[in-house]
C-alpha cells in the first residue's frame, strides 16, 4: 500500500498523531485552503468540528478522500448532498462524549431543582433568603434522542431517582417513537434534547412544543442548536410557559452579544462545553488513531455514519 495522505482541517490545539509517524503523510489545511488540498487527500480528519468548510469545499473538482472522520458527535457540519451521494465513508467521535454530557445534564437538573443560580446571586448580594427547593427523585424526564448520549443521560438521571422516558426515531423495546413525544413532554418535569440534527428534527422544539409542556417544566438542549427555534423558547420563558431552561448549543456560535437569549428569564447559557472534560482532545486524537489503524489494516471501521440519516445507526 502506498503512503497514505492524511489531510487535517486544523483547530488549536492540533491533534496528537505521533503514532502515525512514518505511516502517513500528514498535511494541514484551514478553511481557506481546504478546497485546494482535498484532491490530494486519502483521508480527511475534521479536527475543527465547528467549521462548515467541508460542506463548502466538497462539491469542487477533482478526487475526494475515501474516508472522512469528524472529531465530534454531530455530522451536520460536514454532510452535503455531494458527500452523501459519494462512496466516501464518514465516521464520528461516537463514545467520547456520552458520559460527560450525561453528567452535565444531571448537574443542570440538580442546579435548577435546588435553585443554585439564585443562591449564588443572593450570596453576591449578601442577602440571607431561605427558600424551599424541589426534590429530584420521583420527578419525570423525557430524553429526546436514543443514541449513546441519550442513553447515558437516561441511565444517569435514573440513578438520581428520576423516572425517565427515552424517545428515538423508531419505537422499540425501552424506547418510544416520535408519535409519543407530545404525550411524554406534556407530563415531564425535565425535557432533555440530545437528538441529532436532521431534516426531520430541525426546529422540532418550537412554539407549539413549548406550549405542550407544563408551566413547571424545564427544558435542556445538549444536542444541536438548530433543533430549537430559539425565539420561540425566549418567548415561552418570557410568558412563563416554562419554569426554566438550559442551552449548551446554539444555532449560531458563539452566541452574539445582542442575542435576546442572554436576558431570557430562567435561562442558563453555557458555551457548548457539556462534553468537554479535561483530556477530551487527547481522547479524540487517540480514537482517530485507533480508527486509522483499522482502516490501514483493511478492517471494518467503527462509528460509520448513515449519511442519509445523518447519524450512526444503533439499537
Amino acid at each position: 500500500m502506498s503512503e497514505v495522505t492524511l489531510l487535517v482541517l486544523d483547530a488549536e490545539p492540533p491533534p496528537r498523531l505521533g503514532r502515525l509517524t512514518g505511516r502517513a503523510r500528514v498535511i494541514h489545511a484551514d478553511e481557506a485552503s481546504l478546497a485546494k488540498q482535498l484532491p490530494d487527500a486519502d483521508v480527511l480528519l475534521v479536527w475543527d468540528f465547528t467549521s462548515h468548510a467541508v460542506r463548502r469545499a466538497w462539491p469542487g473538482d477533482g478526487p475526494r478522500p475515501r474516508w472522512v472522520h469528524t472529531a465530534s458527535a454531530g455530522v451536520d457540519h460536514v454532510l452535503c448532498p455531494e458527500l452523501v451521494a459519494s462512496d466516501t465513508v464518514v465516521t464520528n467521535a461516537r463514545g467520547i462524549f456520552d458520559q460527560p454530557i450525561a453528567e452535565y445534564v444531571a448537574a443542570l437538573v440538580l442546579a435548577m431543582a435546588k435553585d443554585l443560580p439564585r443562591t449564588w446571586d443572593l450570596q453576591r448580594e449578601r442577602e440571607w433568603h431561605h427558600r424551599e427547593t424541589q426534590r429530584v427523585a420521583g420527578t419525570r424526564a423525557c430524553v429526546v434522542g436514543s443514541g449513546p448520549i441519550g442513553r447515558a443521560i437516561e441511565r444517569t438521571l435514573k440513578a438520581l431517582g428520576v423516572r425517565t422516558a427515552l424517545v428515538g426515531r423508531t419505537p422499540r423495546t425501552g424506547i418510544h417513537g416520535p408519535e409519543d413525544l407530545d404525550r411524554l413532554i406534556a407530563r415531564a418535569d425535565w425535557v432533555v434534547c440530545a437528538a441529532p440534527l436532521t431534516d426531520e428534527t430541525r426546529g422540532m422544539f418550537d412554539e407549539r412544543r413549548f406550549g405542550v409542556m407544563q408551566p413547571s417544566a424545564r427544558f435542556i438542549n445538549v444536542g444541536r442548536g438548530a433543533l430549537v427555534v430559539e425565539k420561540d423558547l425566549a418567548q415561552a420563558l418570557s410568558k412563563r410557559w416554562l419554569a426554566g431552561a438550559a442551552l449548551d448549543v446554539f444555532e449560531h456560535e458563539p452566541l452574539p452579544p445582542d442575542s435576546p437569549l442572554w436576558d431570557a428569564p430562567g435561562l442558563l447559557v453555557s458555551p457548548h462545553m457539556s462534553g468537554d472534560t479535561v483530556g477530551w482532545r487527547d481522547d479524540l486524537g487517540a480514537q482517530f488513531v485507533e480508527l486509522f489503524e483499522r482502516w490501514e489494516a483493511g478492517r471494518p471501521l467503527l462509528n460509520v455514519v448513515d449519511k442519509k440519516r445523518g447519524y450512526v445507526p444503533g439499537r
